[in-house]
C-alpha cells in the first residue's frame, strides 16, 4: 500500500471550477425569453419561433407563459389548478397532483409552467423587469379580459399595468398615476393622480362606482358627469375611454381622441 498523503486544508473559494465560467443560466433565460416574445409579438408561429432560436416548439412555450404572454385553454387550467395545491402541497407534490387531477403527464404539466429558477416573470411581475414587448402583451391581454367581463378583479389588473401610462382628461389635459405599495409590499387602495406639479389621490372606491354606473361595455358615454358625480371622474373618465370600457360622442374635439388607444 502506498503511503498516506498530508492532509491540506482547502482554501476559501475553493471547489469544482465551472465548465463555463462565462455561462449565466439567468442571463440566457432572459435573452431567449425576450428573443421569443419579440417573435411571438409578431404573430410568429411557436413552431417558426422554435426553428429562429433554436429552440424546440414546448421550451418556446414555456418561456412565453414564464413572460406572461402565453395563453391557452390547457395553461389556464394548469395554472389554476397547480396553484390551489401548492396552497397545501410541496412543488414537487403538486405537480404530481395536478398531473393526476387533469390526465396529464408529469413532463407536460412541467411544460406549462413558469421556469422556477433564473429569470421568473409572473403577470404581476415590476413592469421595469419585463421587455417592453412582454409589457404590451399584458396589457393587450388585461384589455381583453377586462371588456369581456368587466369585474374588479380584471379592472384592478389592468389599472396596475397601466401605472405610469399617459392619458388624457376629457378635455385633453395629459396626466398619469401611480399605485403605490404599503408596509406590506401590497398595493394600496389610492391611485396617485399626477398632473403637472401636483398629485392628487383617487380612491379606488370610486372607480369602482364609476365602474358600476357603465350600463354597456363600449358604449358612448356623454361625458365625465354622466358615469356619476364621483371625486375624480374626470381622471376615471380618461382611463375607462383607454380600457374601451367605454366611447365618447363624436361631437367631441380629437383633443383626447389622439390620446388613441395603444396598449
Amino acid at each position: 500500500m502506498g503511503r498516506k498523503r498530508a492532509y491540506k486544508s482547502r482554501k476559501s473559494g475553493g471547489g469544482r471550477k465551472k465548465l463555463k465560467p462565462e455561462y449565466d443560466a439567468g442571463k440566457n433565460l432572459k435573452e431567449q425569453m425576450e428573443s421569443a416574445v419579440a417573435l411571438y409579438d409578431s404573430e410568429m408561429s411557436l413552431q417558426a419561433i422554435g426553428e429562429e432560436l433554436g429552440l424546440n416548439p414546448i421550451k418556446v412555450r414555456k418561456l412565453l407563459i414564464t413572460a406572461g404572454v402565453y395563453e391557452s385553454e390547457v395553461a389556464e387550467k394548469v395554472k389554476n389548478t397547480f396553484e390551489e395545491y401548492r396552497e397545501t402541497q410541496d412543488y414537487k407534490t403538486s405537480i404530481l397532483s395536478t398531473a393526476n387531477t387533469l390526465k396529464l403527464s408529469k413532463a407536460s404539466v412541467t411544460s406549462y409552467l413558469p421556469y422556477k429558477k433564473g429569470v421568473y416573470f409572473q403577470s404581476t411581475a415590476e413592469k421595469e423587469k419585463i421587455s417592453v414587448g412582454a409589457e404590451r402583451q399584458r396589457r393587450y391581454r388585461a384589455i381583453r379580459k377586462l371588456r369581456s367581463e368587466p369585474t374588479e378583479e380584471h379592472l384592478g389588473e389592468t389599472v396596475v399595468l397601466y401605472s405610469g401610462v399617459r392619458f388624457k382628461t376629457y378635455s385633453g389635459l395629459p396626466f398619469t398615476y401611480e399605485i403605490r405599495k404599503g408596509r406590506n409590499g401590497q398595493y394600496t387602495k389610492e391611485l396617485w393622480i399626477d398632473r403637472r406639479e401636483n398629485s392628487k389621490s383617487l380612491a379606488w372606491s370610486s372607480v369602482l362606482l364609476a365602474l358600476n354606473n357603465i350600463k354597456e361595455v363600449g358604449a358612448v358615454v356623454d361625458g365625465p358627469k354622466a358615469l356619476g358625480d364621483i371625486r375624480g371622474v374626470t381622471y376615471i373618465y380618461g382611463m375607462f375611454y383607454r380600457f374601451g370600457l367605454i366611447d365618447m360622442p363624436d361631437k367631441v374635439n380629437g383633443k383626447m381622441k389622439r390620446a388613441g388607444r395603444q396598449m
